[in-house]
């Protein structure tokens, strides 16, 4: 019990305060993330659209994301942090309401895009925030304590998603809207801006030639490319997973208690990742979560029963948790501190890109080449990417430690008009992870 109870401490003593009141917001708005889970079974049959119509609903999805994240990380150096948050998620609760009413394609892709516009305008600004209030030492459980919580919301929506849709579908829309908006009052009511300005930036966070800063970094343009990768294989399990499942006559619900391993599974085990990881080079930890997603979603080619189908998600979830702490801790480390916004959005865009690209391209390969062509193309895009983490790695990580050591300027807070809780917690030292 003594041992646990110091696993306990080691894992989540010390974090900021500001942090919690992000992870509780996180952990209930993805308690009610309903929609995008089953937005491609309610497309196909109760709308009635086709694979490739679904998919197009679902890539406007992504181009909207494409365009928020980019504007999101614009706006959260240059406008803060809080009110992005606060804009992007009143915006998405509203348009979530708005979707659920559509009929016609056209309105329904139109409503897709905007609210994946507002939606994914909140993740630089949530990223950045995460950074800014926990310290460097921290960070690896810090994310993996957020990805957990994720993880715990998704788990159990989508096994409840799977019954309410049985009681109309326009209700996972409603309580997606709902705790959307609860996030939002929490951001509200207990988080402060924590936008800072390094002397001599102005205040309002724009910097002459900042694009050309990013766009010019190869080393982090490589890295966003290899996740691109990654989440063309991966968003295939929202996208034509479902559609997959269903051809073998398994139902939503089926589909919503098997693709609940894969929450159950990180729940379960991604609080003991940090530890297993923490001394290992993080770019073997990559290139193994690659090629382990790789076969996962490889052998769904020969999936044809609820059973063997859960299994393959438990296969590719191992890599998914083994890929999340390494992806979030190396952005942190090669993000500047006054273009963290930007960088952050930068890297939700890959996201963005391949919530565009991928159910489009799933649905064409599906179609055309059929199904087995599709998963064992997504594992042959894990064996790449492995290869592209080993021979990157090592200019990710000479790059990461010298923004380490190049010395951070000094800073003032951008400080909020609104209520203010109590300053951070002063974090508790524990072991930081070998580069």
């Amino acid at each position: 019990m003594r041992a646990i109870r110091g696993w306990f401490r080691d894992t989540t003593g010390g974090l900021p305060t500001t942090f919690w009141y992000l992870w509780t917001g996180t952990l209930i708005n993805r308690l009610g993330s309903f929609v995008l889970v089953f937005l491609a079974i309610y497309l196909t049959q109760e709308r009635g659209f086709s694979a490739s119509q679904a998919g197009l609903v679902i890539g406007a999805w992504g181009v909207g994301g494409a365009v928020g994240t980019t504007a999101g990380g614009t706006l959260t150096d240059r406008w803060g942090r809080r009110p992005t948050l606060l804009t992007a998620h009143l915006g998405a609760a509203t348009m979530m309401l708005a979707l659920g009413f559509a009929r016609d394609l056209s309105t329904l892709a139109a409503g897709a895009l905007l609210l994946g516009l507002f939606a994914e305008a909140a993740r630089p600004a949530f990223g950045a925030m995460m950074i800014d209030v926990v310290p460097e030492r921290d960070r690896l459980r810090a994310f993996s304590l957020n990805y957990w919580a994720i993880n715990l919301g998704f788990a159990c929506a989508a096994v409840l998603a799977g019954f309410a849709a049985q009681a109309g579908y326009l209700l996972l829309f409603v309580v997606n809207a709902s705790t959307t908006l609860v996030t939002a009052l929490i951001i509200f009511i207990r988080v402060r801006e924590t936008r800072t300005v390094s002397v001599g930036m102005p205040r309002d966070g724009k910097r002459p030639g900042a694009l050309r800063t990013i766009l010019t970094d190869r080393v982090y343009l490589g890295f966003v490319a290899l996740n691109l990768l990654g989440a063309l294989v991966f968003l295939q399990h929202i996208s034509m997973l479902p559609i997959a499942m269903a051809d073998s006559g398994l139902s939503p619900a089926t589909y919503g208690s098997v693709i609940a391993l894969n929450g159950v599974l990180i729940v379960a085990g991604q609080l003991f990742v940090p530890r297993l990881i923490r001394d290992r080079n993080r770019s073997h930890v990559l290139a193994l979560a690659a090629v382990v997603m790789g076969v996962g979603f490889g052998l769904t080619a020969f999936a044809d029963v609820a059973w063997f189908f859960g299994l393959t998600v438990l296969i590719w979830t191992l890599g998914e948790m083994l890929n999340s702490p390494s992806n979030a801790t190396l952005i942190a480390e090669l993000s500047p501190g006054e273009l963290r916004g930007r960088y952050q959005g930068v890297f939700s865009l890959s996201w963005q890109l391949a919530g565009a690209a991928a159910p489009i391209l799933g649905g064409l390969v599906r179609e055309q080449a059929g199904n087995a062509t599709l998963w064992l193309g997504c594992a042959a895009i894990g064996a790449v990417m492995a290869v592209g983490h080993l021979v990157s790695g090592p200019a990710r990580e000479r790059r990461a430690l010298a923004l380490r050591t190049a010395g951070a300027a000094p800073v003032v807070t951008v400080q909020s008009t609104a209520p203010q809780p109590a300053a951070p917690q002063a974090a508790e030292p524990v072991a930081t992870t070998r580069s």
